[in-house]
C-alpha cells in the first residue's frame, strides 16, 4: 500500500503496444529507479503498476497495463513528456503520514481550476486552490475535511458541492508534485478513501442490523492495514 505522500516525478517516456500488451515506459530519478527490481510495485500518478522492466542506467522503468487500468484510469490520455507522481509502497512499521491509498483508481475527473490564494505572489509563497469535478460514482465517499487521493496525493477536501471539490494546496505540495503542470480540463486520476467502501459496506450488512460497527485494531489487522 501507499500513503499519497508523493517522493518524486517522473516523465512518460512512451505509451505503446508492445507483443500485445500496452506497455507504458517511464523515465525517472536515478535514486529511484535503482531501488525498483522486477515485479515491484510502483505508484505512478495514483496508479499501482508492476514493473517488468527497468534500466537503472538510463533512469528508466515500465509497466503493463491492463484493460482495466487504461479504462478506468487517465494515462491512455496521457503523451510523452507528461509529468506522474511516483511513490515506492510504504514499508511495514512507517508512520502514515498521508492515509491509506491501495493504487486502486476509482475514476477519473477533471481540473476545473488551479489559481493562487495570493493572487500576483510567487508560486512558492502562496497557497492554491484546485476545484475538480469527480465521477459520480465517486461522490458518495467524498465528504469535507475527508481524505482523498488525487494523482496519488494525499489530499484533505475542503469544500463539497455535488460534484464539484474543491482542496487547499500548500506550495510544497504544488512544487513537488505534478500539480503544478495541470490546467483547466486536465484529466486526474481520483482514488476515494477505502475506509469509506468498507463503512457503506458494513452499514448494508444484515449483521449490521443486530451489532453496532466498531473500528478495531483487529478489524484493521484482518483487513490488511
Amino acid at each position: 500500500m501507499f500513503t499519497g505522500l508523493i517522493e518524486t516525478t517522473g516523465t512518460i517516456r512512451s505509451l505503446e503496444e508492445w507483443q500485445g500488451v500496452m506497455r507504458l515506459t517511464v523515465a525517472g530519478p536515478a535514486s529511484l529507479v535503482r531501488r525498483l527490481q522486477l515485479g515491484d510495485s510502483v505508484a505512478v500518478s495514483g496508479i499501482c503498476l508492476t514493473v517488468i522492466d527497468t534500466r537503472p542506467d538510463s533512469s528508466i522503468f515500465a509497466a503493463d497495463l491492463a484493460a482495466e487500468t487504461i479504462a478506468r484510469t487517465s494515462l491512455s490520455r496521457l503523451h510523452p513528456g507528461s509529468v506522474v507522481n511516483l511513490e515506492l509502497p510504504t514499508p511495514a512499521g512507517t508512520p502514515l503520514g498521508g492515509h491509506v491509498v491501495q493504487g486502486h483508481v476509482d475514476g477519473v475527473g477533471t481540473v476545473q481550476s488551479l489559481e493562487p490564494l495570493a493572487t500576483g505572489a510567487l508560486s512558492s509563497a502562496t497557497d492554491w486552490w484546485l476545484r475538480l469535478t469527480i465521477p459520480e460514482e465517486c461522490a458518495r465517499y467524498v465528504v469535507e475535511k475527508g481524505s482523498i487521493a488525487i494523482e496519488g496525493i494525499s489530499l484533505t477536501i475542503a469544500r463539497v458541492e455535488g460534484m464539484a471539490v474543491t482542496i487547499a494546496i500548500i506550495p510544497h505540495t504544488y512544487a513537488a508534485t505534478n500539480l503544478h503542470t495541470l490546467t483547466p480540463g486536465s484529466p486526474v486520476n481520483i482514488e476515494v478513501d477505502v475506509m469509506a467502501k468498507y463503512a457503506e459496506q458494513r452499514a448494508a450488512s444484515p449483521l449490521a442490523q443486530d451489532k453496532p460497527f466498531e473500528l478495531t485494531v483487529e478489524y484493521l489487522i484482518a483487513n490488511g492495514y
